[in-house]
């Protein structure tokens, strides 16, 4: 046995009709995993790994001074997106 083994929590889940499996409560506090968390899914063989994904905003909270929020974070969002695709084909 293995140091990720005798780490490792072991529960049982089913799979619905869709595919879809329900996160254990405990499984989902000790990840701190929320409604509409981001997940990465690996497979190895018949070996499936569900890593929780930290959020940007948490990342890098504190990182920048931000002086005044753009009115519309979407469009801004956008806008900044294509900014950055012009370099990247120029």
């Amino acid at each position: 046995m293995d140091l990720w083994e005798k780490e490792m929590s072991v529960t049982t889940a089913k799979v619905d009709e869709k595919g879809r499996i329900i996160i254990p409560k405990k499984i989902r506090k000790t990840t701190n995993l929320k409604k509409g968390s981001a997940v990465t899914i690996k497979t190895k063989g018949k070996t499936i790994i569900i890593e929780p994904l930290e959020p940007v905003a948490d990342k890098y909270y504190g990182a920048f001074k931000i002086d005044k929020w753009p009115a519309n974070i979407d469009e801004f969002t956008v806008e900044v997106t294509k900014q950055w695709w012009k370099t990247q084909h120029t």
